[in-house]
């Protein structure tokens, strides 16, 4: 008991020293050069603050649903342990068949054109 509280003291203590410490540590002076996006050495023309298009992400998150979708097909059949190729066939067919569903419903609402 007395060694667990000494490494939680210890571990605590240390944790409040890195905080207060990197608080004074860096130089707070900001500048028009730090300010500034930077922008392959140019001066920027306009704001680099611009969003984003949604369409863009929902690209981005559909690539990852479908990676995923891989990841979580490809240890299916190990994972399944001694039940039958059928049983194996079945949930791989579900999972496959709600994405395909989630897709089509996205194409159909025009969730994929990438032009307006």
């Amino acid at each position: 008991m007395n060694l667990l509280l000494t490494v939680i003291l210890i571990s605590t203590a240390l944790s409040i020293i890195l905080a207060i410490v990197s608080f004074w540590l860096p130089q707070m002076s900001p500048d028009y050069e730090k300010l500034s996006p930077y922008e392959c050495g140019f001066d920027p023309l306009g704001s680099a603050r611009l969003p984003f298009s949604l369409r863009f992400f929902l690209v981005a998150i559909l690539f990852l649903l479908f990676d995923l979708e891989i990841a979580l097909l490809l240890p299916l059949r190990s994972g399944a342990g001694n039940s039958s190729p059928l049983t194996f066939f079945i949930w791989a067919s579900a999972i496959l068949g709600l994405l395909t569903l989630g897709l089509i419903y996205e194409w159909i609402q025009g969730g994929l054109e990438w032009a307006e």
